[in-house]
This record gives structure tokens, sequence and C-alpha cells, in this order.
């Protein structure tokens, strides 16, 4: 139990350290950032897609069975998050759009963050009680799929009024809850194996529904062919990295 412990805490370090990574960004202009990140978008839509049904699901299948409560637990995830993100207001934000943002948003867009952030240490941690190859690849896909997110909100705070440092102290606060997550998950699954498996369909439900309604409605606003088709091998490619990754351990 020590190894996976060490791996789910460095891991929810790495994770909590993507929230650096927009002071690196503020030099770009916002047009070229755009222009980067619907990629970047792309790429991650396809690694939580690819985690969820290469990793996730077969997982959980092999944990609980072939039984009705798998697909019932993903369902069960999409609703959450969707009543997450239509009740409580956490809204995930990729491509920077800061005409949009106001100041108070600043502080909603914070709890809301560090909120997310607090879901992404329990899911992380829920995926390495059930092995060390499925707690990297989960890790991964929300590796990915923060470093837009934490580009743009870095951009909120910034344009809400923040100056560079507050921006930087109060995203990796935020992110820093990822922590409480993955040590709720570990005080709560050790000697529970039901609670580890079924957070993985779970787990697998949330991110279909990012990929789905959050991500991939994003890469339909653009409509240039050869972009369009840059986005589709980018969410090939996460796919790919999955699929390279279930390749590796099993090998």
């Amino acid at each position: 139990m020590f190894l996976p412990v060490v791996y789910l805490f460095g891991s929810i370090l790495i994770v909590s350290l993507v929230s650096l990574i927009g002071i690196i960004t503020l030099p770009i202009q916002r047009k070229a950032l755009q222009s980067f990140l619907i990629f970047f978008v792309s790429f991650s839509a396809g690694t939580l897609l690819g985690d969820a049904f290469i990793h996730l699901i077969p997982e959980a299948t092999k944990q609980i069975g072939i039984d009705i409560s798998v697909p019932l637990t993903i369902l069960f995830g999409i609703v959450a998050f969707f009543v997450l993100e239509k009740f409580i207001h956490w809204r995930h934000c990729h491509i920077p759009n800061l005409q949009e943002h106001h100041h108070p948003f600043v502080y909603m867009n914070l709890v809301g963050d560090g909120f997310h952030n607090f879901l992404d240490g329990l899911l992380i941690g829920g995926s390495y009680l059930v092995s060390i190859p499925v707690g990297i690849a989960t890790t991964l896909a929300v590796i990915f799929h923060e470093i837009p997110q934490e580009i743009s909100d870095f951009g909120v705070l910034i344009h809400g009024g923040l100056s560079k440092r507050r921006a930087i102290f109060f995203n990796f606060l935020s992110a820093s809850f990822a922590f409480l997550g993955a040590a709720l998950s570990i005080a709560i699954g050790i000697g529970n194996s039901l609670f580890t498996s079924y957070l993985l369909p779970f787990t697998a439900g949330g991110f279909i529904y990012i990929a789905s309604s959050d991500l991939i409605p994003e890469l339909h606003k653009e409509r240039t062919p050869w972009k369009s088709a840059l986005q589709l091998v980018s969410l090939l490619l996460g796919i790919g990295v999955m699929l390279l990754l279930l390749l590796l351990f099993e090998g």
C-alpha cells in the first residue's frame, strides 16, 4: 500500500504545479494563445475519453463484473457532473475570452476551481487504490485537461484585477485542494474495495461528460477545414496516448 500512496501524492503534486503554467503564457498574444490551446483542448478530450473507455470502464468491469451497476454508475457520474456545472456554477473554461469575465467572477472561479481540484484528487486517489497503472493513466488525463484550463483560469484572475503574485498564490492554493481529495480517497478507500471499484465508473462518467459537453463543443466553433483536421489528429493522439499506456503496462 505504501508505493501507491507515494505515487498518488507525487501525482497530486505534479497536478498542483500545473496551476503555475499560466505565468509563462502572459507574454503570448491572446490570438496566438487561443490558436494553440484549441489543439491542446482536442488532445485533452482524447485523453479523457481514452482513459474512460480504455482504462477505467474495463477495470471497473473487471472489479465489479459484467453487471448493470457499471453502466448505471457511469450514467450517475455524467448526471453528477452535470449537476455540479449547472447548479453549483462549476465552470470549465478552456479558451480565454477575457472580455466576458468580471471581478466578482474571479472569486466564484476560485471556489469552483478549488472544488474541481478536490474532486480531481479524489478521482486520482481512487484510481491509484485500484492499481498504479490505472492511477498513472488517470493522472495524465487530468494533467492534460488541467493545462488549458489553468492557463485560462490564470488569465481570468489577472483580468479580474489580481496582481501576478496574488494570481499565482490563489491559483496554487486552489490547486492544492487536490491533496484533500486524495487524502479523503485514502481514508475511505483503504479496506473498502467497494468504494474504489465504483469510483472507477463514476470517474469515467465524469470524464465522458467533460469531454463531450465542455471540450468537444468548443472544438465545433472552429470551421476552418485544415484546423478541424488538426483537431481530429490531436483528439486521436490523445486516445493513442491512453492506448499506448495500456500496451506498455500490459507488456
